[in-house]
């Protein structure tokens, strides 16, 4: 009997539009194309056949990075852009919460600090309330 795998989640299945390719990574390849082939002619007469070939990769791949890549949903062109944005305008946070650890350190440390000084007054030849003489 044939079986199919039909995904749970549909929202992650993308329309093809030609060559097993969405429209958006059709675009994308058509782009890299477009620089990579007159950066490989451009350059194999001045600096040779491989390193034009490195010069042409290193040019397509941004546009092969942006066509594939994909994070919980969003394309790299709106993370790049939601990470910019935060990077270079962060934006007014207006809710503060409350450190409450700092609150009682201080409250503790004032804690100790009475203590020292009571302490530091008491005199010297009286035991502290509770202690019993060992012996």
């Amino acid at each position: 009997m044939a079986y199919v795998n039909v995904p749970k989640d549909l929202t992650k299945v993308k329309t093809k539009v030609a060559l097993n390719l969405t429209k958006r990574q059709l675009i994308c390849f058509s782009l890299a194309a477009a620089v990579g082939i007159p950066v490989y002619f451009l350059t194999k007469g001045a600096v040779g056949n491989s390193a034009a070939v490195i010069f042409m990769i290193g040019s397509m791949l941004p546009m092969f990075f942006f066509a594939m890549y994909e994070r919980d949903g969003q394309p790299a062109e709106k993370i790049l852009r939601n990470f910019l944005r935060f990077k270079l305008w962060p934006g007014a946070r207006p809710y503060r919460t409350k450190n409450l650890y700092l609150y009682l350190d201080k409250e503790a440390k004032a804690i100790a600090k009475s203590t020292a000084k009571t302490a530091a007054t008491a005199p010297a030849g009286k035991r502290a309330a509770g202690k019993r003489k060992q012996g």
